[in-house]
């Protein structure tokens, strides 16, 4: 097969402006953006219902605030984790950095702590167990990680380590720096200026020029997005809903237990396929490593996978816990 009928038939990347609107100046409505609100707005259907059929003790009016504290502590606490885990050196050298999230830059292991933290908050105000509302939180999670993922996708970022040819749904993406370096676009700082050349190297055919150039690489985003989000999804609301079919009560913990767990074992199986973090890589440390043969998110995955077999085991022993008195507010809203 000659090099031209292979990029023929391998599977192109599907370029989408990652801008859907421009609005004025700076501001853009982003598909990145629109992932993370895809993502609160089923978790607050999920938890409504999950409120209304009385497996989480809040009141369904209690959810909107529990909304607005998860919206900051993924923000606060991806920004916040993305800084410790991956660009400490270069925040210190530069702290104005740090203000920069319209550029990106948010961990997912940093946004799980600020959950952990937004819900420890709610306890507070609400007398509910914190990890009983865990648990609820654990069954609304994977829809904004699956949202947030193809976002990902759709921005071109977080892209697969280099693929050989056999892999058939390999794909040559524009943001690979190859193809950013072949279109001038490694010169421009600016993100949406990187973005506007790779939209008019498309419409000019230019793409289709040079991308035979680029490497295949193993779309990631997607392998994530299909683990992270639908395989682990399922996995747990196949065990909620055998639960509530055959009337059995895991104890309380058990679905931060399968979460954490479960994110944490395929979060290291994705790894493996994705492009080590550029700032951890040199010429002696190729795959990015940081523990050993591990990887930043390895090494964090691994700290979950831990945690998620201490929850387990701690709710087959103690079972579920009493609820707590609801607080007046949800006394009356009840």
């Amino acid at each position: 097969m000659t090099a031209l009928a292979a990029v023929l038939l391998e599977w192109p990347y599907p370029h989408v402006d990652p801008v859907l609107v421009h609005v004025a100046g700076p501001l853009d409505v982003r598909w990145y953006g629109l992932g993370y609100l895809a993502g609160f707005a089923v978790a607050w259907l999920v938890l409504r219902r999950l409120a209304r059929s009385g497996f989480l003790r809040v009141s369904e009016e209690a959810v909107g605030d529990l909304i607005f504290a998860l919206v900051l502590g993924v923000i606060l606490g991806g920004r916040i984790g993305y800084i410790l885990f991956y660009s400490l050196p270069s925040t210190l050298s530069n702290p104005s950095e740090a203000l920069k999230i319209w550029q990106g830059g948010l961990s997912f292991h940093g946004g799980l702590l600020g959950v952990m933290a937004a819900a420890w908050w709610f306890t507070r105000k609400h007398k509910v167990g914190w990890l009983h509302l865990c648990d609820g939180l654990s069954l609304a999670v994977p829809f904004g990680i699956f949202f947030v993922r193809i976002a990902n996708f759709v921005n071109g970022e977080l892209f697969g380590r280099v693929a050989p040819a056999s892999v058939p749904w390999a794909m040559r993406f524009p943001t690979d720096p190859v193809a950013q370096h072949l279109l001038g676009a490694d010169t421009v700082q600016a993100i949406r200026g990187r973005e506007q050349i790779v939209n008019a190297a498309y419409r000019s055919g230019l793409w289709d020029q040079i991308r035979g150039q680029v490497p295949l690489r193993h779309p990631s985003q997607l392998y994530e997005a299909g683990m992270e989000g639908l395989l682990l999804g399922l996995v747990l609301w196949t065990v909620y809903l055998w639960t509530r079919r055959t009337g059995r009560t895991l104890g309380t913990g058990a679905y931060c237990g399968i979460f954490a767990l479960g994110y944490g074992i395929v979060r290291i199986i994705g790894e493996l396929f994705r492009q080590p973090d550029a700032q951890f890589r040199s010429a002696t440390n190729p795959l990015g490593t940081v523990l050993g043969p591990l990887t930043m998110g390895q090494t964090l995955s691994s700290v979950m996978v831990i945690g998620g077999i201490f929850l387990l085991v701690r709710a087959h022993r103690r079972g579920p816990d009493q609820p707590h008195a609801p607080s007046p507010a949800d006394a009356a809203a009840v």
